[in-house]
């Protein structure tokens, strides 16, 4: 992220100008970190004595309940700290001031001059004291449909922030608001697309590839994974136990594909599809590279389900290489982003195959040869494949 840029001085008298730039000129910034970064050192410019602050977002992500943005003095970039999902169970949140905005209250103002038993008892009061704070306000952003987030400004000033001061701060929280909300849309849109259609896919969806039939031809390696007796498995275990089995296995699988550069593109059921596209160098290598890890990774998922009286996990992989047709196919009101084309009906035919075979990883001929002179390959002769009209050479994977 770039850094806020050079601020020239404010008159201490222009009462306006911080709200009148945060409103006007910050349409080109994309990131609310810089935003409030700058926001603070115009504050002061402005002769507002803010010596830290801090922004709270809930997020909703995956991983994450929220972020928190937090500047101080001297610092041109904000830091960003990420906020789990079980934080509210924790003591940094249990009657922080944070807590007591997001159960309803309008302000927290908190005198950190005085001594600390005369006070709120919290170990964040304390920190800033010790920092040599004298005075601290937080206030929630409101957003649209009631979401609600956090801003708190502090000082170092003796008698901490005056009537002028915290006046100056109210006028800021609508246009903060907006700015910040506005923001947090662009990026929950990029994260929700993230999530559910892969990053690069994501990355076209919001440059404007969203018309039906619009696409473009990729050659790249392909690899469908399958999880045997699913059916098995969702008949005996409880509803949460088969939910947690999956997602544990997928994080096995997905977890090496995105780290070597493959790019999920969809969950089916107890399967996945992904692609290594050859415009990288080594895409088949790192296919190979991420079934080794993927791998190593359901043995240790297998030793954990074990210890708790779980059957292990079992599952197919097929691979092949080829030209797919990669963009959005559906209905006119629904649409999905993904690859289709012979080279995938080849994949998923050779997933299929590991069951007849005995193996659990098969690769086509076409993408043996791209790897062979160095990956140990086994041999294990020509099949017939479903769909197509001659029989295909075949090789196995067991790094």
């Amino acid at each position: 992220m770039d850094a806020p840029r050079n601020i020239d001085p404010v008159p201490a008298d222009s009462d306006n100008a911080v709200v009148h730039w945060l409103t006007n000129e910050t349409r080109d910034q994309r990131f609310i970190d810089n935003i409030f970064a700058e926001l603070c050192m115009r504050l002061q410019h402005a002769g507002i004595p803010v010596k830290r602050a801090t922004l709270h977002l809930l997020i909703y992500h995956p991983q994450w309940l929220g972020a928190r943005i937090i500047w101080a003095d001297g610092m041109r970039e904000a830091e960003i700290e990420r906020v789990d999902y079980d934080v509210r169970e924790r003591s940094e949140y249990i009657g922080s001031p944070a807590s007591e905005i997001l159960d309803g209250a309008t302000e927290v103002r908190e005198n950190l001059e005085r001594d600390s038993p005369l006070g709120r008892s919290h170990a964040l009061y304390d920190e800033m004291r010790a920092k040599g704070l004298t005075d601290y306000v937080a206030w929630p952003l409101y957003h649209t449909l009631g979401k609600r987030h956090i801003v708190t400004f502090s000082t170092d000033r003796p008698g901490g922030f005056d009537d002028a001061h915290i006046a100056e701060l109210r006028k800021l929280l609508p246009v903060l608001a907006l700015v910040s909300e506005i923001r947090m849309k662009n990026r929950l849109a990029r994260t929700l697309l993230e999530t559910y259609v892969g990053s690069h896919a994501g990355e076209l969806i919001l440059a404007g590839a969203t018309r039906r039939g619009s696409g473009t031809t990729v050659r790249a390696a392909i690899m469908i994974c399958d999880l045997r007796e699913f059916t098995k498995i969702s008949d005996n275990w409880p509803r949460d136990d088969v939910i947690d089995l999956l997602n544990g296995y997928f994080d096995a699988m997905s977890e090496p594909i995105v780290r070597h550069g493959g790019e999920i593109l969809k969950f089916i059921g107890d399967g996945l599809l992904a692609i290594f596209p050859l415009s990288q160098p080594s895409a088949c290598a790192n296919l190979l590279r991420a079934v080794t890890d993927a791998r190593q990774a359901m043995i240790a998922l297998n030793e954990a389900n074990g210890k708790t009286g779980r059957a292990p996990l079992n599952y197919g992989i097929g691979i092949h290489v080829g030209d797919v047709m990669y963009g959005n196919i559906g209905s006119r009101t629904r649409l999905d982003f993904t690859v289709i084309g012979p080279a995938v009906n080849m994949a998923s035919r050779l997933e299929a195959l590991t069951k007849q075979l005995g193996r659990t990883v098969l690769l086509s001929k076409a993408f043996a040869e791209l790897v062979q002179s160095d990956f140990d390959l086994e041999h294990v002769g020509e099949h017939p494949v479903r769909g197509f009209s001659e029989p295909i050479e075949l090789f196995a994977y067991h790094g």
